[in-house]
């Protein structure tokens, strides 16, 4: 069959409509993504109690560590395909989804099998207590056999980002989510399987999701299509291009991860009601930024195709574009926060303590994410250009070694929840001039080149 384009047009006309169907499905699908953990934990306490929930937690930042590292790494597919689309490249930019999707099984089982060997391993470097223990280990198993659906999952939803698509890994998460609550609930009520139960549900999920798209792709009439009896398809050229563009977003994600990990060290050191609190506002934090991040991840994409097909002043009007749609978007819903932010924490608890610490995080974290917009949009229209290592380190350097530099000065002398807070606006702040003097430089050598 001969390879057509036929997705989302983001060479030619208006970009704001584009750009919201393109972003407000991929926010929706982030929201979701993060109601997995909470079906787990919900089913989990009621049916199993506090020593299944406790397991469960103890696992959370390693799987967040995973699901960082492939976000990111896809982004490199993201943009490759994207590239090509925008060239009208069709050929090549077929062939990226084969070296994508075999890339990402590979890595999935690299990551999975040492995963499951040592789970008692990690367990313990977790500090799990021994009546936690087993049931950690039991979840870690369970959760890392799914790990290269996860990966696969990732991966296929970042090639149909770069035509345009974001509603289908919508429905997927959706169909897997849905899929995922009713096994829960079979498993842990039912069937009394407990935690192990749980965790087979949500990786049985992760397969069923990509699944979905794997058939999505098989069906794809156009530039996308992939057909399982094709041979000799991988290209370590591909390969090495999404690892240079992806390898540092991921990276970045494992760091900011890690951060969080001391952030939340502190958190814990001032008592069980802040820690309470501090989750609950988190959960409301998570879903904006959502948006915040998406307008980002379109500006990788729009910028991608456009950069291939060699049109740089769009490329430029692309970032305008998302920097507005994004500051509308986010001081809308953290004005709506704020404003209703006792009335959504109420959902978590009836403690009017916990839901005064709460609104004082909301208040520092929440009202500040405007200072994000910049951020995320310009790093992520970097990384559409293929310039993705040298905004990953600027984050590093300044996020991360800020907050770190916070919580053992500042934190360390007047211990306090709102002086931990101030820390998300000042990292964020401090970050800000470096990306966009780095977004400057990049534009000034794209001049030079074009010029040349």
């Amino acid at each position: 069959m001969e390879l057509r384009h036929n997705g989302m047009d983001m060479l030619h006309g208006p970009l704001w409509n584009k750009i919201l169907a393109f972003t407000i499905p991929l926010a929706i699908t982030s929201m979701l993504q993060q109601l997995y953990n909470t079906t787990d934990i919900m089913v989990l306490g009621y049916y199993e109690g506090e020593t299944a929930m406790a397991a469960l937690g103890s696992n959370i930042p390693v799987i967040g560590l995973i699901v960082n590292l492939f976000v990111g790494v896809s982004l490199g597919a993201n943009v490759v395909a994207a590239r090509y689309i925008g060239k009208r490249d069709l050929k090549n930019a077929n062939l990226t989804v084969y070296t994508s999707l075999n890339f990402a099984l590979v890595c999935g089982i690299a990551i999975a099998l040492p995963g499951i060997a040592f789970s008692g391993d990690i367990s313990d470097l977790l500090g799990c207590p021994p009546d936690v223990r087993p049931l950690s280990v039991s979840y870690l198993c369970w959760i890392m056999a799914g790990i290269p659906f996860l990966s696969l999952f990732n991966f296929e939803s970042a090639l149909m980002r770069s035509d345009g698509d974001t509603s289908t890994p919508l429905k997927a998460l959706v169909i897997a989510g849905v899929f995922n609550l009713v096994l829960d609930l079979l498993c842990a009520r039912w069937l009394g399987l407990g935690i192990a139960g749980v965790a087979a549900s949500t990786s049985a999920s992760n397969a069923l999701a990509s699944a979905y798209l794997f058939i999505k792709l098989i069906k794809n009439k156009g530039v996308l299509r992939f057909e399982p009896s094709k041979k000799g398809t991988f290209e370590w050229r591909k390969a090495r291009a999404i690892v240079l563009i992806g390898l540092p977003a991921g990276i970045q994600g494992m760091v900011f991860s890690v951060s969080n990990l001391v952030i939340q060290s502190a958190i814990n050191s001032l008592g069980e009601q802040t820690m309470a609190a501090s989750a609950a506002a988190f959960t409301i934090e998570i879903n904006v930024y959502s948006f915040v991040a998406g307008f980002g991840m379109a500006a990788t994409t729009f910028v991608g195709q456009n950069f291939g097909a060699g049109n740089l002043e769009r490329c430029r009007r692309i970032v305008r574009v998302c920097m507005g749609l994004d500051a509308v978007f986010t001081l809308v819903l953290s004005a709506s926060v704020a404003l209703c932010g006792v009335w959504l924490l109420g959902f978590f608890t009836s403690d009017q303590d916990v839901i005064r610490l709460g609104m004082q995080r909301l208040i520092w974290v929440q009202l500040f994410d405007i200072v994000c917009v910049p951020f995320e949009v310009l790093s992520g229209a970097m990384r559409g250009y293929g310039w993705s290592l040298p905004p990953a380190l600027a984050t590093l350097l300044c996020i991360v070694g800020e907050r770190l530099i916070w919580i053992f000065t500042v934190f360390r002398a007047y211990p306090s929840f709102r002086n931990l807070l101030i820390t998300y606006p000042v990292s964020w702040a401090v970050t800000l001039p470096p990306i966009i003097a780095l977004y400057c430089i990049l534009m000034r050598k794209l001049k030079r080149s074009s010029v040349g």
